[in-house]
């Protein structure tokens, strides 16, 4: 019963230093730094130019879907990489889970490809 119990004694003492760390870094950081504000300190900063006009501006849903479709294939190529890297280790069934999951992905494709997800014009 007591080894039960230091298993939870493990798990809120990473809880309470989870907490402590941040606090008293942050803590510590804005104790320590200089506070000196003024005027250009205050002001807008946008790549070194005068911030001119609205923050919101349309733009095409295109690049929104381009940059979708592409952060799910390199989410892809995550998953890929360590299970290229120990196939030997893994045998017949990860090759079978690899490639439902590579199957799946390429209908995501021709699906996006037939809608015409992936026409620029």
């Amino acid at each position: 019963m007591e080894n039960y119990y230091n298993q939870y004694i493990v798990v809120v003492m990473f809880i309470a230093l989870g907490i402590l760390l941040p606090v008293v870094a942050l803590t510590l950081g804005k104790a320590l730094r200089p506070n000196k504000p003024t005027e250009p300190k205050q002001s807008t900063y946008e790549s070194g130019n005068e911030p001119v006009g609205e923050g919101q501006i349309r733009f095409n849903i295109r690049y929104y879907v381009f940059a979708l479709m592409f952060v799910i294939f390199d989410v892809e190529t995550v998953f890929l990489y360590p299970w290229a890297v120990a196939y030997n280790k893994l045998g017949l069934f990860v090759l079978l889970e690899m490639f439902v999951f590579t199957v799946m992905l390429l209908v995501g494709l021709l699906y996006a490809w037939k809608k015409k997800v992936l026409k620029w014009i």
